[in-house]
């Protein structure tokens, strides 16, 4: 944290903005209060800025997200997180071993508003949109892999539908896994976690540019060490 932003680790289970089955405790609520006990923040005054998250993480998703402090900092961020300035890494867990260890997945995802849930397809068609996975595998144990992705197009649900579409599901993913594979593992939530940040700028970034080439990185990840020492 500092004057002009914060960066939290947002756990599993917590939603990160208000919506129509919780609007009380979240991250941004729970910020919004922190900065009010601080007094740096104050809702009866119209003019005091109320802090908004610059990127947001699913509930089920635990990991690292960013909270602006001022209108400056605000407008800075989410230009820079648009034009791929702010680079986020993902940690996950995935069934089953990967031939190519490093390489970039590529394909265009169609997403379904009233099931929320998104389809990758391995061509263009109306209404998809181009997706890119990078990925690094770190480590494999139990038909099991740890790999490390990096968001080239940041779509909803990319991560988890990209790996089950080539037939490596998020090991604990309910929707987009195998519940045969899930129910063997004993595993009820998803093994992914937003767990590193880079402020890679190539372009001014005004007040904001002595974050430039700084990196963030969570350290709690609650499956990591649990997968590197073979007892997942």
């Amino acid at each position: 944290e500092d004057d002009n932003i914060m960066l939290m680790d947002k756990k599993v289970g917590l939603l990160s903005h208000p919506d129509d089955t919780e609007f009380t405790d979240t991250l941004l609520t729970r910020i919004k209060r922190y900065l009010y006990e601080k007094g740096s923040y104050d809702p009866a005054d119209e003019n005091s800025f109320a802090p908004a998250l610059v990127n947001r993480i699913d509930r089920n998703t635990g990991g690292i997200v960013i909270a602006a402090k001022n209108a400056q900092a605000l407008r800075i961020l989410n230009k820079k997180l648009k034009d791929r300035e702010i680079k986020k890494f993902y940690l996950l867990v995935i069934h089953g071993t990967l031939k190519t260890k490093e390489n970039i997945l590529h394909g265009w995802l169609i997403k379904d508003e009233k099931k929320n849930k998104v389809t990758v397809l391995s061509y263009p068609a109306q209404g998809a949109k181009e997706i890119k996975t990078k990925y690094k595998v770190l480590a494999e144990k139990n038909s099991m892999s740890l790999v490390e992705v990096e968001l080239l197009t940041g779509r909803t649900h990319q991560i988890r539908a990209h790996f089950a579409s080539i037939g490596h599901p998020l090991l604990g993913d309910g929707k987009y896994g195998k519940n045969s594979l899930n129910r063997e593992s004993g595993y009820k939530k998803q093994f992914l976690y937003s767990y590193r940040l880079c402020f890679c700028f190539t372009s001014d970034a005004g007040e904001l540019n002595y974050l430039n080439g700084k990196s963030f990185e969570a350290e709690n990840i609650w499956f990591r060490e649990a997968f590197l020492n073979g007892e997942l």
